[in-house]
Formats: structure tokens, sequence, C-alpha cells
């Protein structure tokens, strides 16, 4: 009887080993399959912005003081506007909304979104619409992006591999954010820069946290700035910058595993 049992227990640890080692592995394998797949997108972009030549023109006056000379570019468009790195990428799928990056990170990835129709379509879904625990990097889908609206929450993965929005993280330390404050996020129209003036935490449970996702348009300027003080309340650490109303911000929103139900949330400033 007890020899039974155990030849039972054995089997039962070997099956259990070989489901995990399955799941691992079936892990490992999409996260190197969806590596490629936008490594070979960025390609497609990079390529079709070193094909075309741009025009710079006289430094923007949104320049940031402590890096002088950013400037703004006159990019080659194709028909409605959009900006030619993009185009290919657009046709691929109509969903590309931009371009988003953090030097020194991997964060470089496209950023989606859809209507209000398909709330959420991209969270496990990746740029091809195949099912992917990965998903993509997503808008809001109440935010414009070509107004744009006064904020625009950005969703991304917090991946154990380190891809999508997983180097969020290292920003809780402020040695991050004075190695590179900087976050680059192109529209399908317009480049932009942002620099990081606030990375907090918080619950996303109803009632229980700062609901900086639902802060989309400011009414006035005291909603806009009760929205920025309550970002730099919550901040680790004081970067020293603070948004004035008519600024532009965007809030890089990733899962956070020391709350319930927790938030990492980046706030940048539009600076160029």
């Amino acid at each position: 009887m007890k020899k039974a049992l155990y030849v039972i227990v054995i089997m039962i640890l070997i099956i259990a080993f070989c489901v995990s080692a399955f799941l691992v592995a079936r892990y490992v394998l999409e996260g190197k399959k969806q590596a490629d797949r936008y490594e070979d997108l960025a390609n497609i972009k990079n390529q079709a912005q070193t094909s075309a030549p741009t025009q710079a023109t006289k430094p923007s006056t949104a320049t940031e003081p402590s890096k002088p000379g950013f400037e703004v570019i006159s990019d080659p468009t194709v028909e409605g506007g959009i900006l030619l790195d993009y185009a290919e990428l657009h046709d691929m799928n109509p969903d590309l909304a931009g371009w988003i990056k953090i030097e020194g990170t991997k964060v470089d990835y496209p950023v989606m979104q859809t209507s209000t129709n398909n709330k959420d379509y991209y969270l496990k879904r990746d740029f091809d619409k195949q099912d992917s625990v990965r998903g993509c990097i997503y808008a809001r889908e109440e935010c414009d992006l070509d107004k744009p609206s006064d904020n625009i929450t950005i969703y991304g993965h917090n991946m154990a591999d380190g891809s999508m929005f997983h180097s969020l993280m290292s920003y809780t330390e402020k040695s991050a954010w004075d190695y590179n404050s900087l976050i680059f996020f192109d529209t399908l129209k317009e480049r932009h820069i942002y620099k990081i003036f606030a990375v907090f935490k918080t619950s996303a449970n109803a009632g229980k946290g700062f609901s900086y996702h639902q802060f989309v348009d400011a009414q006035n300027e005291t909603e806009f700035n009760d929205f920025v003080t309550n970002c730099k309340n919550l901040s680790f650490y004081d970067t020293g910058i603070t948004p004035k109303y008519g600024d532009k911000i965007i809030c890089l929103s990733t899962c956070e595993y020391t709350l319930n139900n927790g938030r990492l949330v980046v706030a940048a400033v539009r600076i160029s």
C-alpha cells in the first residue's frame, strides 16, 4: 500500500514537473518570438526613417536647459499626414498609434490604440492581433493622441523577462532618473520628447488608490494642478519639475506587486 502511494506521489511530481517545464519553455519561446517580431518592426521603422532626408528648423523654445540643441524636425509624410517612418507599419495594422522609446532600457515599442468599443484589446494580443500573454503597449482608448489630451495613459505589462514595461521599475530609484529622465514618444504625425516629473505606485482597486488613468482632459486650471500635485505627492522622489496648466502629460502604467492590484506609474511632461 505504501509502495503504491509512493509511486502515485512520484508520478504526480513528474507530471507537475513536465507541465511546469512545458509552460516555462512556451513562455521563453513566445518571448523570443515576440522580441524578434518587435525587432523586425523597429527595422521597418528605422529603414523608412533613414531612407528619406529630414530638414531641421530652428531650435524649439521648449528645449531642456540641461540638454540644449533639441530641434524641431520637418519630417516627410505620406497621405493623411502620417510620418514616413510609420506608414508601412500603419498599413500592416491600422491600430498603430505611435512609438515609444526610453534610451538605456528595453522600452522601444509600437503603441497601439483602439476605440472604446474594443477596450483593452491589446492587453493580451500582439501587434499581429494574435493571443499573447505579453500583449502590446497601448494607449487608453479615451485619450486623443492627435489633439492631444492633457494626459495620455499608456499601458504595458511588467514581464519577468524584462520586456514590455518592466524597465520602468528601475525608476523607483532616483539614480535611474539621474541617468536618463527622457521619454521619446511619437504619434503617427508628430515627434515629441517628454521629461519624467514623478514616479509613484498606487492601487488600481476602486476607491483605494489614485485614479490617474481617469484624468484625460482638465476642465480648468485647478483640476490640472490637482492632478499634478497628486502625482508629485505620491512620487518616490522630488524631480524638481512641476508641469504647468497647458502642458501635455503622459503616464506610463504597469503592474506593481508590493500592493494589492498595484500599479507603477511614470509621469512625464512634454518638453519638445
